[in-house]
C-alpha cells in the first residue's frame, strides 16, 4: 500500500511539473493570438470613423475571420497530428502576427474582409491543436482543470487586453503619422512574430521530449496515456465523422461561442453605449467581466474534475449565460446595471469552456481526437463569425445592441437544452 501511495504521490508530483512547464507558456501564445483576433473591436472606436464603415461593415469583417478559421481548421489539427506541435503552432504565430499588422494598411471594406479572413486562415488550428496537445501529457481525469488552466488565456487577454488597448489608443494617436487604431494593430502583433520563434525552442513534443523529465517520469507518464487509449474510444478520422456526438458537441459549441465572439468583438461598444467616455477608461472597465470570467473558468473546472460530472457544469454555466445577456440588453439604459449583467454572462460564457471539451475527449483518440476535435471547434467557430454579423445588422436596424444580445442569448440557451438533452452523462 505504501508502494502505491508513494507512486501515486510521485505521478502527481509529475503532472504538476507538466502543467507549470507548459500551461503559462500555451497561455501566453493564445493571450496573444486572443489580442490580435479581438483587438479589432478596440480599433473600431476610432476605425469606423476614420475610414467611414458601417456597423455591418464592422461585423461582417470581425466576423469573416471564423470563414478562414473554419476552412483551414481540420487540416491544420490533421497537419499538427503528422509533423509535431512544435512546428505547427510555431508557423501559426508567426503568421497571424504578421497578418494582424497588416491590418495597419486597411483603407477599404474589402481589404478589411481579405486580411481578416486571412488573420483566420493563419490562426486556424491553434486552438484545437493545443487541446489536442494537452492530450498527450495528461489523462482524461485531469482534462477539465488543464483546459480550464489554459482557456483562463480567454479571460486574461480580455483582462490585459483591454488596458492595453485603451493606453495604445489614447497615447499613439498621430505618432509617425499613423493613426491610433494603427498603431494597435502594429504593436500587437509583433509579439506574436517573436513568440512563434520561442515556440521551436522551448515547447517539446510529447513526454519522450521532455528533458526536464526523468526517465521514469516520461514512462509513467507514456503508460497512463496508453492505457487509456485502450478503452473503447473511436480512434479514426472517419469514426469521428460519423459519430453523432461529435455533431452534437459541434452544436452545443457553436452556441457557446456566440456569446465568447460578442464579449470578445462588442464589449467595448456595450460599454461604451452605457456611458462610459475614454478609451483608457473604456478599456479599463472591460478587464472587469474577463477577471471574473477567468475565476468562474478556473473554479468550474476544478470543481467538474473533483465530482467528475460535466454535463450540469456546462449546461448551468450556458444558462448563466444566457440571463446574463438579456439582463445586458434590458439594462442598457442603467451603466452599474449592464455592467453586473455584462460581467454575469461573461462568468457563464467562460465558465462553459473547459468543462464542454473535456466532453469530446472523453470519447475520441488518435486521428479521430485529432480530426474530431478541430471539427467541432471549427464548425463551433462560425459563430464566431454569425454574432458579430447579426449584433452588426442588428444594430444599424434597430440603433441599439440590445436585440442582437438578446439573439445571442437565444444562443446560449439552446445550448443548455441541447446539452441536457443529447449528452450523455460523461464521468
Amino acid at each position: 500500500m505504501s508502494n502505491i501511495n508513494t507512486s501515486a504521490a510521485a505521478l502527481e508530483e509529475t503532472y504538476k511539473k507538466i502543467a507549470w512547464r507548459l500551461i503559462p507558456f500555451l497561455v501566453f501564445l493564445f493571450v496573444l493570438a486572443w489580442i490580435d483576433r479581438v483587438n479589432v473591436g478596440f480599433a473600431k472606436l476610432q476605425m469606423l470613423q476614420d475610414l467611414q464603415f458601417s456597423e455591418a461593415v464592422y461585423g461582417l469583417g470581425a466576423g469573416i475571420f471564423f470563414i478562414g478559421y473554419f476552412l483551414f481548421e481540420v487540416p491544420s489539427n490533421l497537419l499538427l497530428e503528422k509533423i509535431g506541435a512544435r512546428k505547427t503552432l510555431a508557423r501559426i504565430t508567426i503568421l497571424w502576427g504578421l497578418t494582424s499588422m497588416a491590418m495597419v494598411y486597411v483603407k477599404t471594406p474589402t481589404a478589411f474582409y481579405i486580411i481578416r479572413f486571412f488573420l483566420g486562415v493563419f490562426e486556424a488550428g491553434f486552438f484545437p491543436g493545443v487541446v489536442l496537445y494537452l492530450t498527450y501529457w495528461f489523462p482524461a481525469e485531469r482534462r477539465a482543470r488543464v483546459n480550464g488552466l489554459f482557456m483562463t488565456s480567454f479571460a486574461i487577454a480580455g483582462v490585459v487586453g483591454g488596458p492595453i488597448a485603451g493606453f495604445i489608443m489614447s497615447t499613439m494617436d498621430g505618432v509617425g503619422h499613423f493613426a491610433n487604431w494603427q498603431w494597435l494593430f502594429l504593436l500587437e502583433g509583433i509579439p506574436s512574430v517573436i513568440a512563434g520563434i520561442l515556440v521551436l525552442i522551448y515547447l517539446p513534443e510529447k513526454p519522450v521530449n521532455a528533458k526536464w523529465l526523468t526517465t521514469s517520469q516520461q514512462q509513467a507518464v507514456s503508460n497512463a496515456l496508453a492505457a487509456e487509449n485502450h478503452g473503447g474510444k473511436h480512434a479514426s478520422l472517419r469514426d469521428a465523422c460519423l459519430n453523432s456526438r461529435v455533431w452534437i458537441c459541434a452544436a452545443v459549441y457553436f452556441c457557446v461561442v456566440s456569446g465568447n465572439a460578442t464579449i470578445a468583438f462588442w464589449s467595448p461598444s456595450i460599454i461604451k453605449e452605457i456611458g462610459v467616455v475614454g478609451n483608457l477608461q473604456i478599456g479599463l472597465i472591460s478587464a472587469i467581466p474577463f477577471l471574473a470570467g477567468t475565476i468562474a473558468m478556473v473554479w468550474n473546472g476544478i470543481h467538474s474534475d473533483k465530482s467528475g460530472e460535466r454535463r450540469l457544469h456546462c449546461a448551468i454555466a450556458t444558462l448563466v449565460a444566457s440571463i446574463g445577456l438579456i439582463l445586458t440588453g434590458f439594462f442598457l439604459g442603467n451603466a452599474v446595471l449592464a455592467l453586473c449583467a455584462l460581467t454575469l454572462a461573461a462568468a457563464g460564457i467562460l465558465a462553459a469552456f473547459p468543462v464542454f471539451w473535456s466532453i469530446p475527449a472523453a470519447f475520441l483518440t488518435g486521428t479521430a481526437a485529432a480530426g474530431g476535435i478541430a471539427l467541432i471547434n471549427s464548425i463551433g467557430n462560425l459563430a464566431g463569425f454569425a454574432a458579430p454579423y447579426m449584433i452588426g445588422s442588428l444594430k444599424t436596424t434597430t440603433g441599439s445592441l440590445s436585440a442582437g444580445l438578446y439573439f445571442v442569448a437565444a444562443l446560449e440557451f439552446t445550448a443548455t437544452v441541447l446539452v441536457l438533452v443529447f449528452i450523455k452523462k460523461v464521468r
